[in-house]
């Protein structure tokens, strides 16, 4: 389910990967590109939500630092194994089990905060007058730590799976093909688990999602609802269902190179994966600073002041935060 398939397909020839070195120098320095810029807006927006008291103490704000972090973390580390997979680099067990992990924790994380953001958003909608009571720093806190917990007991619970491999009938530790979540996943128990939690995860966040912004049309309807308000939430309900769409789209990306490569030579598979790569896992997680950072009111002026360096701008004070709350 996760990017690290991409190095699974990048395996399919021993023989031959790019057409020459300067074909793989190139593939490579065209994904790494959009990557490294991701990273950097991704960073600079995580800067910016840490830079001002208002934002650290705002609900929604939080939990768009969490998300924004886990996909930075994330994507850092599909782009570590990209780089490990494009140079044919072979590791250890236990070094690709740590690298596959903390993929898996982080891009679990994702699709359980926008749920939390989603189940915010409606509180604010539909309950405006208990928002303040409810919406808290300390239950979003809370929250977090429930989303991190859930998703490291789907990693303990990947570890122990792993436990049930003979080792020891190894002859050694070193691996024989590249790192991916396919090479450690290392019994039929795997494969089963990651699937059944995987639709277990998106069913339930698409059902969520969906009732969230149902609930948000029923009170759009209502003459005591704020029609701009509700709109705005109606709004960013749909950006949140259209990233859990993205972030789903990244699961089919390994079945898709696998069922190409029957039919293409391992040449034409490494382009279109590098190409896949791109655009299901890199921009997704790119999209997200910058919808949120132009989107924003709140955010755009202090966002544009770090990325160009050199706008002197106004910031925003604790009512134009709960006012920018109140209507998104």
């Amino acid at each position: 389910m996760l990017n690290a398939n991409l190095s699974q397909t990048l395996n399919v020839s021993t023989e031959q990967t790019y057409a020459g070195l300067l074909g793989r120098i190139l593939f490579t320095t065209l994904t790494g590109m959009p990557c490294c810029v991701c990273l950097l807006i991704n960073g600079i927006m995580l800067f910016t939500l840490r830079s001002k008291a208002v934002f650290r103490e705002t609900s929604r704000y939080i939990l768009l630092y969490n998300l924004l972090f886990a996909d930075t973390l994330m994507l850092a580390l599909s782009q570590l194994l990209y780089i490990m997979a494009a140079c044919r680099l072979i590791t250890t067990y236990p070094v690709c089990g740590v690298i596959t992990l903390l993929s898996i924790l982080t891009t679990e994380i994702s699709p359980l905060t926008l749920v939390v953001m989603c189940l915010e958003r409606y509180v604010a909608v539909c309950y405006p007058l208990r928002h303040a009571t409810i919406i808290t720093v300390r239950n979003t806190a809370g929250a977090i730590v429930v989303v991190w917990a859930f998703s490291s007991l789907n990693v303990l619970i990947r570890v122990l799976l792993l436990l049930d491999f003979p080792f020891e009938d190894l002859d050694s530790l070193q691996m024989t093909e590249i790192c991916s979540l396919i090479a450690v996943s290392l019994g039929p128990m795997s494969d089963i688990y990651d699937k059944a939690y995987t639709g277990f995860v998106f069913v339930s966040a698409g059902v969520t999602v969906t009732c969230s912004y149902i609930g948000v049309m029923v009170a759009a309807t209502s003459a005591s609802t704020d029609k701009a308000s509700a709109r705005k939430g109606r709004n960013t309900l749909l950006l949140h269902l259209m990233q859990l769409g993205l972030t789903l789209l990244s699961t089919m990306h390994g079945p898709i190179v696998v069922s190409l490569s029957t039919t293409l030579p391992a040449s034409e598979i490494i382009r279109i994966t590098s190409i896949l790569y791109v655009f299901f896992f890199v921009l997704p997680r790119c999209l997200s600073s910058l919808i949120y950072g132009l989107r924003d009111q709140t955010i755009r002026p202090i966002l544009m002041y770090y990325l160009c360096c050199r706008l002197k701008l106004s910031y925003p004070n604790k009512n134009q935060i709960f006012n920018e709350n109140y209507h998104n």
